[in-house]
């Protein structure tokens, strides 16, 4: 079965979702909005793990993995509105912290997107 899951790829959609809502916590803030010319059958939805923040390349590819690991259980369990496109930019915090802790927090931010 193909994913329902694609990331972001053009600047400008990465700009125009930075100027539209966001909700953030402890352990990421989302940027989520409406884009034109998007297929509403999939998920667009991008991670970002700053340079600035996490320096080490390794750590970085490890909160991103989190994340999809958690966007794929999210997508199956809890009903995402298809119709945005997401930005989710992870925190430094999310390294320390417990996957499950994690998970709960994201979910909740999801259920509140509407």
């Amino acid at each position: 079965m193909k994913s329902k899951i694609i990331a972001l790829s053009k600047n400008d959609d990465f700009k125009n979702l930075l100027k539209k809502k966001k909700i953030s916590n402890k352990y990421s803030t989302i940027f989520f909005g409406l884009l034109e010319h998007k297929d509403n059958k999939r998920l667009n939805i991008s991670f970002v793990a700053k340079k600035k923040q996490i320096k080490n390349a390794v750590k970085r590819n490890k909160v991103k993995r989190r994340l999809r690991n958690i966007v794929n259980e999210a997508v199956k369990k809890i009903s995402i509105n298809f119709n945005y496109s997401y930005l989710v930019i992870a925190k430094i915090t999310m390294l320390n912290n417990e996957y499950t802790i994690i998970k709960d927090t994201l979910f909740q931010d999801f259920k509140r997107i509407k």
